[in-house]
């Protein structure tokens, strides 16, 4: 049997009020993914109000969340 880590999550918010548990629920999935790998920090994107992206990165510091600008 092998398992398999979570690289990356894609975040939808329906309404502004559950902004914050959404984010912070998705950082710590992220989070435990890179525990579990033993490297990558977690780098954020925003997209738009609405839809965000949590994914492990070796170019952001392992225990850090770094935002980048979206494209």
């Amino acid at each position: 049997m092998s398992s398999q880590t979570i690289e990356s999550l894609e975040v939808h918010i329906d309404r502004a009020e559950e902004l914050y548990d959404l984010l912070n629920e998705a950082e710590a999935v992220l989070r435990q993914a890179a525990l579990t790998r033993g490297s990558a920090g977690i780098r954020v994107t925003r997209h738009d109000p609405a839809r965000y992206t949590f994914e492990l990165s070796d170019t952001v510091p392992f225990g850090e969340t770094w935002e980048q600008p979206s494209r």
